[in-house]
C-alpha cells in the first residue's frame, strides 16, 4: 500500500491536548462513569467531570446516542445542486429536519450532501415525503439526487479517533464496554423491531447520551433496573451505539471532502475495506448509484487530500470513476441540531 503522509490525518477535531484523551474515552463508551474514565486516564473523578462539562456547556462536542440505520431504518445520500444565493437557506432548513444528519455545503456552496432516514425499513414516512417531494419542488433546486446506504466498511461506532486516538489498546481495552455489539460491525443484520418504549428512550439519548438513569425511567414508565437492562440489550444486538457529536465550528478545522468512487461490483468490498483502514477515513460506505461507494475525506489541507487522492485512493484496484467534493460548512452532525449551528459554523 502507498505510504500516507503524517500531516494529512487529520483524525480529532481542534481540541485542547488535555481534552483529546477524554474525548477518545467518551468514543469508545458514551455512556462510561467518570470514575472509571479518571481510573484509566489517570486523572481525578473531579478532573474528568469537570472537563467534560466545560465541553458540553461550551458547545463544543456532547455524546449522543444514535440507532443503526441498517437496523431500525433505510437511510439515503442526498445530492442537492441549487442556485448559489439558494444553499444556504436549503441547507439550513435541511438541519432543521428531525430526520436529517451530516448536512454539509459543498463545491463552494452550491451542493448539498447529507443523509435522510426513514423511521423503518420498508415504510415510506415524513422522510420520504422530504426525499422525493419537497426537495424536487424547491425554488432554485437545479438537481436531487438520492442514494440508499448498502453496506458500512467504516463509521456508526467505528470511530477514526480509534485509528490515532492519544490512548493505549490497555486504555481502549480498559474502557471497551462489556455489552459492546458480539457481531463484527460490517456483518448483515436483520431489522431491529423497536416499540413505543423504545422510541422514547432513544429519543431522549439521541439529545443526551449521557442522560441519568432516572430521566429515562421518567420518559419511558420503566424502573431503572429495566432501562438498565434494555440499555443492555440495545448495545449487545449492535441497534444502539454512543458517539461524539462536535460543534459545526470544531468540525471547520482542516480539510474535509466527499469522496465518491465508481468501483467495479467484483472489487466493491474490497475496495472497500482498504478505505476503511485509511486514517484520512472517518466513514465509508456501499450505495446504490452509478458511483457506488461513499467515503468522508479529513486531512490536515488540501495539499493533504490531493496526496491522499493520488495516492492511496489512486492505488485501489478496480476504481473506474472518482469524484470530489470539498466541504465548505457544516451545518449539522450525527445528532441533533446545535442552537444556532449555522451561525456559530461562520465564526
Amino acid at each position: 500500500m502507498v505510504d500516507i503522509d503524517t500531516d494529512s490525518r487529520a483524525f480529532l477535531p481542534a481540541l485542547d491536548v488535555q481534552d483529546q484523551p477524554l474525548a477518545h474515552a467518551l468514543q469508545i463508551d458514551g455512556r462510561a462513569p467518570f470514575s472509571r474514565i479518571a481510573e484509566v486516564l489517570g486523572v481525578s473523578d473531579q478532573t474528568v467531570a469537570r472537563r467534560y462539562t466545560r465541553l458540553r456547556t461550551t458547545s463544543t462536542l456532547r455524546v449522543v446516542g444514535l440507532t443503526d440505520p441498517l437496523r431500525v431504518g433505510d437511510t439515503w445520500f442526498v445530492r442537492v445542486r441549487c442556485t448559489p444565493d439558494a444553499a444556504g437557506s436549503v441547507g439550513e432548513a435541511l438541519a432543521r429536519h428531525p430526520d436529517t444528519s451530516w448536512v454539509k455545503l459543498t463545491s463552494g456552496g452550491t451542493e448539498i450532501i447529507c443523509n435522510v432516514r426513514t423511521h423503518e425499513p420498508g415504510h415510506p414516512g415524513e422522510s420520504d415525503a422530504l426525499l422525493l417531494q419537497k426537495l424536487p419542488r424547491t425554488p432554485r433546486v437545479v438537481d436531487v439526487s438520492a442514494h440508499s446506504l448498502l453496506h458500512v466498511f467504516f463509521g456508526r461506532k467505528r470511530s477514526a479517533a480509534g485509528k490515532s486516538g492519544p490512548l493505549t489498546p490497555e486504555q481502549v481495552a480498559a474502557l471497551t464496554p462489556a455489552d459492546a455489539p458480539a457481531c463484527r460491525p460490517d456483518e448483515p443484520a436483520a431489522p431491529y423491531p423497536l416499540d413505543a418504549r423504545d422510541h422514547r428512550l432513544l429519543a431522549v439519548l439521541a439529545q443526551d447520551g449521557r442522560a441519568p438513569l432516572g430521566e429515562l425511567a421518567a420518559a419511558t414508565g420503566w424502573s431503572q433496573t429495566t432501562v438498565r437492562r434494555r440499555l443492555a440489550e440495545l448495545r449487545a444486538a449492535g441497534v444502539l451505539y454512543f458517539d461524539l457529536d462536535y460543534h459545526p465550528r470544531i468540525l471547520q478545522h482542516g480539510f474535509r471532502a466527499t469522496l465518491w468512487l465508481q468501483v467495479e461490483p467484483a472489487r466493491l468490498d474490497a475496495v472497500g475495506r482498504a478505505l476503511a483502514e485509511h486514517p484520512e477515513v472517518p466513514f465509508a460506505a456501499a450505495t446504490t448509484g452509478t458511483t457506488n461507494l461513499f467515503a468522508s475525506i479529513s486531512t490536515q489541507s488540501a495539499g493533504s487530500f490531493y496526496r491522499y487522492l493520488t495516492g492511496p485512493v489512486a492505488s485501489l484496484p478496480g476504481v473506474q470513476h472518482a469524484s470530489t467534493a470539498p466541504t465548505h460548512r457544516i451545518l449539522k452532525g450525527p445528532g441533533p441540531r446545535w442552537p444556532q449551528a449555522g451561525a456559530a459554523a461562520k465564526s
